[in-house]
């Protein structure tokens, strides 16, 4: 039975047995890392490196994938650093937020808000300077969108949060892409619209277990406004919404075979899983879920990096190869 304590606002949590023995400056630097999410940020460079390699028919430079990743870093971890500053009244009633460092008390709002305002800046900046203009306006619209349309507006206000909220999570491939074309074409709005419709059931799968502290917080997730058997059905309507957009990339002659087997396969299971929550809608089936939505997203762009390998290299290259001695 999952249990929600709620904590006042301002109340300081005892840390861990094993932060007592950090020493205050190492503690300092853990917290202002963990304000930037670095774990949800290592999907978002991954789905950011690939569309580097399909901009173009030669790979990007490796300065060029460094600078776009470190500014798309600096990007996200500004974005959620603002976010848990405008949050810090509820992130303190719901156990998976409030031992962060604001609602457990170990840093202060002026502090996070400084931080995230200069990741922030300091991202436009950085991508401006070493990748490219355009670059550096979408990444600084995912911010924007993050912060003001999703946080502010939509998170406490309408079931479609996620829904609508997520097309910033979906920035990122249009950010690498502009980095290597500096413009945007057909191939990265559509992995945009992958990674859009993707957003729905990877988080639903984790409001349905959460859905008490939602509650507690009052956040209208969908399951705790409309229930788990409608969120369970709207987990299968997405995922499907989800198998035929990743497809269309193949039938628009913008990716090969290869990734088709990627798709076909992926999805696959992808909306298997999902049905097997609306037939059988146990903890373990949801569970199971969001832990293969994380991989799923991975592994598809994979294929599509994979499938832009292997038929962009010159014919004579591959004949050579296979004459090779093993």
């Amino acid at each position: 039975m999952l249990r929600t304590s709620v904590i006042k606002e301002g109340q300081r949590l005892e840390p861990p047995a094993d932060e007592n023995k950090v020493v205050p400056a190492q503690r300092s630097l853990r917290d202002y890392i963990a304000l930037t999410k670095p774990r949800v940020i290592s999907l978002l460079l991954a789905v950011t490196l690939v569309p580097m390699f399909l901009a173009s028919s030669t790979p990007p430079s490796p300065l060029l994938i460094f600078w776009t990743l470190f500014g798309g870093f600096l990007a996200a971890g500004g974005a959620n650093t603002i976010n848990q500053f405008i949050d810090r009244d509820i992130d303190h009633v719901m156990v998976r937020t409030r031992l962060r460092p604001l609602p457990s008390g170990r840093m202060q709002p002026a502090q996070v808000l400084l931080f995230g305002i200069a990741l922030s800046l300091i991202s436009f900046l950085q991508l401006w300077w070493t990748v490219n203009l355009l670059t550096a306006l979408l990444a600084l619209a995912g911010i924007l969108y993050y912060i003001f349309f999703y946080t502010i507006v939509l998170k406490r206000s309408s079931t479609q949060n996620i829904v609508i909220g997520g097309a910033a999570g979906a920035i990122p491939p249009l950010v690498g892409w502009a980095a290597v074309a500096n413009e945007i074409s057909l191939l990265p709005i559509l992995l945009f619209l992958i990674v859009f419709y993707w957003t729905p059931p990877h988080f639903w799968a984790l409001a349905l277990m959460r859905q008490k502290e939602y509650r507690a917080a009052n956040v209208p997730m969908l399951p705790v406004v409309a229930g788990d058997r409608e969120t369970h059905r709207q987990i299968v309507l997405y995922s499907v919404l989800l198998f035929l957009i990743s497809l269309a990339p193949f039938f628009l002659f913008l990716l090969g075979p290869i990734y088709l087997v990627f798709a076909l396969l992926l999805n696959g299971i992808f909306l298997g899983q999902a049905i097997d929550i609306w037939r059988r809608p146990t903890n373990a089936n949801t569970w199971r879920l969001y832990k293969y939505s994380l991989l799923y997203l991975a592994l598809l762009f994979l294929g599509m990096g994979i499938d832009h390998l292997f038929y962009h290299v010159p014919p004579e290259i591959i004949n050579f190869a296979w004459r090779l001695p093993l």
